[in-house]
């Protein structure tokens, strides 16, 4: 071994010859000139050594690789966790096996320009709107930049596109129609964060041509535009048939939920399914609905009290005043849990049957569900089937909790939602689209009628009960055409609640369309 010293006759740092160690002598320049050569041919043997017994262990993991892969599952067939799910059924097995996604080409054209869009309302009313919003990029020939979900209604809801929705399946399944960016090209993003873009809420239950005409000049004009309100936005009917299909692709194919809540969604139906059929009720008779609705029947002073506080509180809720007698009589509150009873018993629902609660927190709690617990005992919610654990990640973000309903609700056996909001409308067309699944839609009006004939004694139970089988014989989901009602689109079937364009291509692979 060489230690260095320093010379002090200014020329650096040299060798000191007389404190070399080791038993080495200092070398003359022949003998130098052989060492080197000795030197380097075990090093180029070393370096074939090591070459060697890396193929040779590389091979070793080639073939352990492909013993593993013939014998491993049989010999750990019998522990627990490892190749084999002996204890699920094939079809719960195959459907925790993710299916190999392949993404169809991009398509060529020209780009006219950006549009942006801020969704708002609930899950399923945004849902709408997303599906809505890619048909008229897809007419426009624009880029469609990731909605911005609604983060400040009632439910505020922090929860971005991304945590609700799987987004590369969104951007990458639609790519053969529409151009979809996460954000705006980096020069564009900074125009839009000093203000520079236009924004604007396009017309309600617009036809194709206002975006043709209204839209499309401005995007050209201002290369980003910015939709603000998405919300129905688009007609139910007179759309080119490829628009309406698109509408049904976005919906039945590209707006998949994150994989985690599909994950827990097929948890809770597992559950379910264990212990025999299950009904999902959406029992839409939560505070927001109640306030927003003005429906207070069944309520006492103080919960009428705080219901219309409650509406007053919120500026874009426009109708204040509002008569809830009369507005029942007219089939336009949703039913009570007490209603809601008397309607499931009347129908001849099995009372042994699980019902499955898929809504927020009931208004007035225990109280107002005593009836339906006491007349169906197996009555149940996601919280009383799932660990605290499990619903930790999607407390406080109610679209995802709502989303999780959404998943439960498209594989029970029977549908019933006790007011026809979004959600209800939107998950009776996904089952009509599923193979016309049963789902019982109530009439209201009728409903009350009766039920309030029956309360005063003017009718015994089983007249009761054959009124309101009768009135509800055709309106279990099965197949028909949209009601098409001229310049009224509030009044006339709901697109998403019957989206008959896509029926007839329901087994065929939807980027066929």
């Amino acid at each position: 071994m060489l230690r260095w010293t320093r010379v002090s006759d200014g020329k650096g740092d040299h060798c000191d010859s007389e404190e070399m160690e080791m038993g080495f002598n200092v070398l003359s320049g022949d003998e130098i000139v052989k060492s080197k050569r000795l030197i380097v041919r075990p090093r180029i043997k070393v370096w074939m050594a090591r070459a060697i017994t890396t193929v040779i262990l590389w091979t070793c993991v080639v073939q352990l690789m492909a013993i593993g892969e013939l014998w491993g599952p049989r010999l750990l067939k019998g522990m627990p966790h490892c190749f084999s799910h002996q204890d699920e059924s094939p079809a719960i097995a195959q459907a925790f096996v993710p299916a190999k996604v392949v993404f169809p080409p991009k398509r060529i054209h020209k780009n006219n320009g950006y549009l942006m869009v801020s969704c708002n309302g609930g899950l399923n009313q945004m849902r709408a709107a997303i599906c809505d919003m890619v048909a008229i990029a897809r007419h426009l020939n624009v880029t469609l930049i990731v909605p911005e979900l609604d983060k400040t209604s009632f439910w505020a809801d922090p929860s971005e596109f991304q945590d609700i929705f799987d987004v590369d399946n969104f951007i990458g399944s639609l790519r053969d129609e529409v151009r979809i960016l996460k954000q705006l090209p980096p020069r564009l993003k900074r125009r839009v964060e000093h203000g520079l873009f236009y924004s604007l809420p396009p017309v309600s239950w617009s036809n194709i041509s206002y975006y043709e005409k209204q839209i499309l000049p401005l995007i050209l004009k201002h290369k980003v535009v910015h939709l603000n309100r998405t919300d129905a936005r688009l007609a139910n009917n007179g759309l080119p048939l490829e628009t309406q299909r698109l509408r049904c692709r976005v919906n039945f194919d590209a707006l998949r939920f994150t994989s985690q809540i599909e994950e827990l969604g097929r948890k809770i139906v597992k559950i379910l399914r264990q212990k025999g059929p299950f009904l999902v009720l959406h029992l839409r008779y939560e505070m927001d609905m109640l306030a927003f609705s003005g429906c207070t029947h069944g309520c006492d002073s103080r919960e009428v009290e705080e219901l219309t506080r409650m509406r007053y509180a919120y500026p874009w809720w426009k109708e204040k005043v509002i008569n809830s007698d009369l507005k029942r009589q007219d089939g336009l509150c949703p039913l009570t849990p007490e209603e809601t009873t008397l309607v499931l018993k009347a129908l001849g629902i099995d009372q042994s049957i699980q019902i499955y609660i898929a809504a927020g927190e009931i208004y007035g709690g225990g109280r107002r569900m005593a009836s339906l617990h006491a007349a169906f005992p197996n009555v149940v919610r996601k919280e009383t089937l799932l660990e605290p654990s499990d619903l930790m990640y999607f407390q406080n973000h109610s679209s995802q909790m709502a989303a999780l309903d959404y998943l439960v609700s498209l594989e029970s056996d029977i549908f019933i939602p006790t007011y026809d909001g979004n959600m209800a409308k939107v998950v009776e067309g996904h089952r009509r689209f599923l193979g016309f699944k049963r789902t019982i839609l109530l009439d209201r009006k009728h409903l009350v009628q009766l039920i309030d004939r029956y309360t005063n004694g003017s009718l015994c139970w089983d007249e009761f009960s054959i009124m309101v089988k009768k009135t509800h014989a055709n309106r279990m989901g099965n197949p028909k055409r949209r009601v098409i009602i001229p310049d009224r689109p509030k009044e006339e079937d709901y697109f998403y609640s019957n989206p008959q364009e896509c029926f007839q291509f329901q087994d065929e692979a939807l980027s066929s369309t």
